[in-house]
């Protein structure tokens, strides 16, 4: 595990105070699913782009925490019986079939609120400046709201069996998964002041890699490894979900992949991003994973 998911994790670890008198069920439901491994993509995400414009890691960390609290309760709520339905993520049986229905929902509430906590951390504890630290409340609270993952969650229950049209379908990637990416990027220009161009730039990387991040994910529903994937595969065909492979076969979407990396790519290297090189990584790594 590289130097950053050791730092989120240990974050992750002690995010909740010891001192506070959180139901004992409840704080193990919550780490129960944040522990449960994963990639860790929008937290480095965060830190990558705070450190690509000479910003603090540590001040960072907060806000890369925030993002996986997000994320996390996210997956358990799309794992319940009355969306998705899953029985595992990340190799591991999920929170409501550990815990219960009425906890893992619960689980995921404290999520998503303890998120707002550590994000004012960057602030309190790390010196940010307030009007940066408000920015990036406002920006999680559109990218991860109705507007953004919670709309384009709702969009992709409505039109599973519905979708005549790629346009559709990109609306869904775009809101779903995409919003919280391009989140990070700004969040984590944010923690470094950029400059209006400099969060420009990040909002067209992030744009373009969550694109090229989902149609990745609808290929290895196809053909991936369950074992590395670290759950069922096929999982949309048997939900009947059209996907990108489904419009644009597996060819035409790895292609579509390499469009979009190529695209996120160009968007940081006009020179106003002075320390590229991270992110550069990360898209070429996204594009050629098995998981």
């Amino acid at each position: 595990m590289n130097e950053v998911g050791r730092a989120v994790i240990s974050g992750l670890t002690s995010s909740i105070p010891a001192a506070w008198e959180v139901p004992e069920n409840l704080r193990k439901a919550m780490e129960y699913s944040l522990m449960a491994g994963g990639k860790r993509l929008r937290p480095l995400l965060v830190v990558a782009a705070a450190e690509a414009l000479g910003g603090s890691r540590e001040a960072a960390l907060p806000v890369a925490c925030a993002v996986e609290m997000v994320h996390t309760y996210s997956l358990i709520h799309d794992d319940l019986p009355a969306l998705d339905n899953d029985d595992f993520r990340r190799g591991k049986p999920t929170s409501h079939k550990v815990f219960g229905e009425a906890m893992a929902i619960l689980s995921g509430d404290g999520l998503l609120t303890h998120a707002f906590y550590s994000v004012v951390q960057a602030g309190s504890a790390h010196g940010v400046p307030a009007e940066n630290v408000l920015a990036i409340v406002e920006e999680l609270s559109r990218f991860a709201g109705p507007a953004g993952m919670v709309g384009g969650q709702v969009a992709d229950m409505e039109g599973e069996q519905g979708l005549t049209a790629l346009e559709q379908l990109r609306f869904i990637h775009e809101h779903k998964t995409g919003d919280l990416i391009v989140f990070c990027l700004k969040a984590g220009g944010r923690i470094a002041s950029a400059t209006e161009a400099q969060l420009e730039a990040l909002e067209r990387f992030g744009r373009a890699l969550g694109h090229a991040f989902q149609i990745q994910d609808d290929i290895l529903d196809l053909v991936g490894d369950e074992g590395k994937l670290g759950k069922k595969t096929q999982s949309d065909i048997k939900q009947e979900k059209v996907t990108y492979p489904y419009f644009l076969g597996i060819d035409g979407s790895r292609a579509e992949a390499d469009r979009l990396t190529a695209e996120a790519k160009k968007a940081i290297q006009a020179g106003c991003i002075p320390y590229p090189q991270r992110l550069l990584e990360i898209a070429d790594f996204l594009l050629h994973r098995d998981h």
